[in-house]
């Protein structure tokens, strides 16, 4: 028996493809957006703590209030805005099913979504799944290694329909490291005057931005606060990626139809974990020393890459930086990527797995992307093989 796919395109996902290549050939993978070190031991502690101290059992849906309180009161002291934890806050099992419940909630079928290329894997199919059709807009290329990618307001508007249900923005951007500015905003903000859309806003590393700058996300702003959902994360924030907790905050006439989904999704997330959470995220000094500690690293990973034929890329964000490897090899990202895997023993990710066709001249600008959320003793392993290329 066969059955029709209801995501015929969707295959392994190019993350998956190379830590199983990195795996197979034991290679040093920073393709992967995880960190290999531990996190900080008062958290481990205060989650065991919360286990012992009867925290098991299944926590309020929308997560313990407690939990909930204290993202209100980060935001607020950070951005400015106000959000009802009661009614504008959901803890979700990761920033992945913040992301699939928005779009299940507010994208119909027949709906039209902007996406903005390169992009997270996760916004074509969770659009597909929803029966609404992705509108790809790609973002501006850089010209120079101290350059950014920039998104091209004009294209976005060319975009627009009236079938525009929903434009999804990833700031700090995955996996250029690109952040929005003032002037990104005031262009957002003119756009939704004149149009009826939603934003989704994917903000999980809106603690790592370089060079002291300030997150611009949507939470700066009321009137884009009024039209957006923001996600963020806990494991990107703490180093726990493999807890999966991050939430989502909206407006309530918003975050009732994304409730709605979430109960019937996976109704709630871990409780001891939250517990700890809500604890933990209360002191600021657990998020405000987050970009100098990864901007070390940065600079660490970026100043070896400068030591071999690879041109690393400025990264302002995230802790992903690219480079470029025209000097070493005209062969597609993919192709280049897994031969570096295979032959040389270091992994990476092709950029052009974030577009919609990975294959297409557009998406290949022989750029690849390095994780730097790694240890000091991986990092110059792998630069220790890429000296020699």
């Amino acid at each position: 028996m066969s059955i029709e796919s209801k995501l015929p395109n969707v295959g392994t996902t190019i993350f998956t493809v190379m830590s199983q290549l990195a795996a197979e050939h034991n290679a040093i993978n920073l393709g992967q957006g995880f960190p290999d070190f531990n996190p900080d031991e008062r958290l481990i502690s205060l989650t065991t703590e919360a286990m012992k101290n009867g925290h098991n059992q299944y926590p309020p849906m929308p997560g313990i209030a407690s939990l909930r309180h204290a993202i209100a009161t980060k935001i607020s002291t950070l951005y400015g805005q106000h959000y009802n934890p009661d009614t504008e806050i959901t803890v979700t099992a990761g920033a992945t099913e913040a992301l699939m419940i928005s779009i299940q909630a507010l994208v119909k079928p027949g709906d039209e979504v902007v996406v903005i290329e390169p992009m997270y894997d996760l916004y074509v199919p969770a659009i597909e799944l929803a029966g609404g059709k992705p509108v790809l807009v790609q973002m501006t290329v850089p010209d120079t290694p101290e350059a950014s990618y920039r998104i091209d307001w004009n294209k976005v508007e060319d975009a627009l329909t009236e079938k525009t249900r929903l434009l999804i923005l990833n700031t700090p951007h995955n996996p250029t490291g690109m952040t929005l500015n003032n002037a990104d905003l005031d262009a957002l903000e003119n756009l939704l005057e004149r149009s009826p859309f939603f934003v989704l806003s994917d903000e999980v590393y809106e603690h790592i931005i370089f060079e002291n700058k300030p997150h611009l996300g949507m939470s700066s702003r009321p009137k884009l606060a009024s039209r957006s959902i923001v996600v963020s994360s806990f494991g990107k924030t703490y180093h726990i990626t493999g807890w999966k907790i991050g939430y989502c905050v909206a407006p309530s006439y918003l975050m009732k139809e994304i409730r709605k989904v979430h109960q019937f999704t996976v109704f709630t997330v871990t409780s001891p974990m939250q517990v700890a959470l809500a604890q933990y995220a209360a002191d600021e000094s657990t998020f405000n020393g987050l970009a100098s500690f990864y901007e070390e690293k940065r600079d660490y990973l970026a100043k070896g890459l400068a030591s071999t034929k690879f041109v690393p890329y400025k990264s302002n964000s995230t802790f992903f930086l690219l480079a470029n490897y025209k000097n070493l090899s005209h062969e597609s990202e993919s192709t280049f990527a897994k031969k570096l895997t295979i032959e040389h023993g270091v992994t990476v990710i092709p950029l052009s797995a974030f577009y919609m066709h990975p294959e297409s001249k557009s998406a290949n600008n022989h750029l690849v992307r390095f994780c730097f959320a790694k240890q000091p003793q991986t990092l110059d392993n792998a630069l220790a093989r890429l000296a020699v290329l």
